[in-house]
């Protein structure tokens, strides 16, 4: 993606020491190294009210807006969090702020656990993502590649370590950047690596490639699954399957009917009526 608050550049921490080689499938991160930002001064507080949290730079491309919502909308309608009533944030092309006085990062997808939404919208807290107000970093970002130029495997991604965000993960559909669709990558001593596993400790989530079609178009697209594999539904896929469930139990009602009809047609024609026979015993 082309971050879409100018600026969003800064010095590059150290060189990271893992590229990705194979495919994953799955995601597996632990929250390991997470960089705390120092403690805000009263001047800092006071930074924020400066900060530019958004712009009308356009959204790149219409299968990125698309894939970015597959992947936020089924968390927020289908999916209950990681257990135990713990609450999740999950947003798209939202700024995430180490500290006010570095240019943020502007990831495709975000998930935060652990966080609660903002009460109010509108405060100058609530329109991005600031770490030392959520006390935390994205527990994962999602990259989604459009062109050469984003930075994805570079500085982009030297900076997301930097941040501390324990899982960062590369979607390249027209493989731009990388050999395969899709690079996991698990934060392990400030250098990201790669890493295959079945779930995300913790979110008990993964990441597949879907072959499907999603609002009308078929596409190869990035989604999350559960534990058990089963994919993390849709507004329209769970409207879809409750719609098929009461056919279902209308089709089994019908024949139950038909059944019982014919039984009692079969019983008149011995000589018996089914109200007697249902008396008889």
């Amino acid at each position: 993606m082309t971050e879409s608050i100018a600026s969003a550049r800064g010095a590059s921490p150290p060189e990271l020491e893992a590229t990705a080689k194979n495919e994953p499938t799955v995601t597996t991160c632990t929250n390991d190294a997470v960089v705390a930002p120092a403690p805000l001064s009263p001047e800092d507080v006071l930074a924020i009210e400066h900060l530019v949290t958004e712009d009308d730079t356009p959204v790149d491309n219409l299968f990125s807006e698309r894939q970015r919502r597959l992947l936020t909308h089924p968390l927020n309608v289908s999916w209950l969090g990681p257990g135990d009533g713990r609450y999740f944030l999950v947003a798209a092309d939202v700024g995430v702020f180490r500290t006010p006085h570095e240019p943020p990062l502007v990831p495709d997808v975000f998930l935060s656990l652990d966080v609660k939404r903002p009460t109010d919208w509108w405060a100058k807290e609530g329109r991005s993502y600031f770490m030392w107000y959520y006390k935390k970093p994205p527990d994962v970002v999602i990259e989604i590649v459009s062109n050469k130029e984003g930075e994805e495997t570079g500085e982009k991604m030297e900076r997301y370590a930097s941040f501390g965000v324990p899982c960062y993960v590369i979607f390249d559909p027209q493989e731009q950047v990388q050999d395969g669709l899709l690079r996991v990558y698990e934060l392990a001593s400030g250098a990201y690596a790669p890493r295959s596993a079945d779930i995300l400790p913790g979110v008990r989530l993964g990441l597949r490639l879907w072959r499907g079609e999603y609002e009308g178009d078929e596409a190869t697209w990035l989604r999350w699954h559960d534990a058990s594999g089963a994919l993390i539904q849709t507004g329209e896929e769970t409207t879809e399957r409750e719609r098929n469930r009461a056919e279902q139990a209308e089709d089994t009602a019908e024949r139950e009917r038909n059944r019982a009809e014919r039984l009692a047609a079969q019983l008149r024609a011995l000589g018996v009526t089914p109200e007697d026979n249902d008396h008889s015993v």
